[in-house]
């Protein structure tokens, strides 16, 4: 039983996730998570916002 509980759980919370990525895309979000509020403009991989631009210092 606990295990169709978890399992319920777990379901419900990638469904959760499923359904913010989708409105964030619906929305016209093209980094979704970006701190930068949906103002990035990313072209093929190519991301101008600041939140890439810092970690793209980091790493190097």
């Amino acid at each position: 039983m606990e295990s169709i509980i978890v399992a319920m759980i777990v379901l419900a919370i990638i469904g959760a996730a499923c359904r913010y990525i989708y409105k964030a895309k619906k929305s016209g979000a093209k980094c979704i998570g970006c701190p930068a509020g949906g103002s990035c403009s990313s072209t093929k991989g190519a991301h101008t916002c600041s939140c890439h631009a810092d970690h793209a210092q980091k790493t190097e």
